[in-house]
């Protein structure tokens, strides 16, 4: 079975041409999740910045939720009496 295959018009062409988004803005596109895939790579290569902090209720709570000071640890930073100078 034989299909006919007839190249597009020069009408379809230009209406693809414009509705297609310009090349430039495709290579950045493609650079900026190339990028974005580098970082996400490295960073999962270097682990967590911090492991220590972690929630120091086994409740599974996260800091700050209730309890403490609310001085976020900034401790004995209390206001002054008189305007605090």
């Amino acid at each position: 079975m034989m299909t006919d295959h007839h190249p597009p018009s020069p009408e379809r062409r230009v209406a693809v041409r414009r509705l297609a988004p310009p090349s430039a803005l495709l290579g950045f596109l493609v650079l900026l999740g190339l990028l974005f895939a580098a970082s996400y790579a490295v960073g999962a290569a270097a682990g967590p910045v911090a492991p220590w902090m972690r929630p120091s209720s086994p409740s599974g709570t996260a800091p700050g939720d209730g309890g403490g000071d609310g001085g976020g640890g900034m401790h004995g930073m209390a206001a002054r009496p008189g305007g605090g100078r």
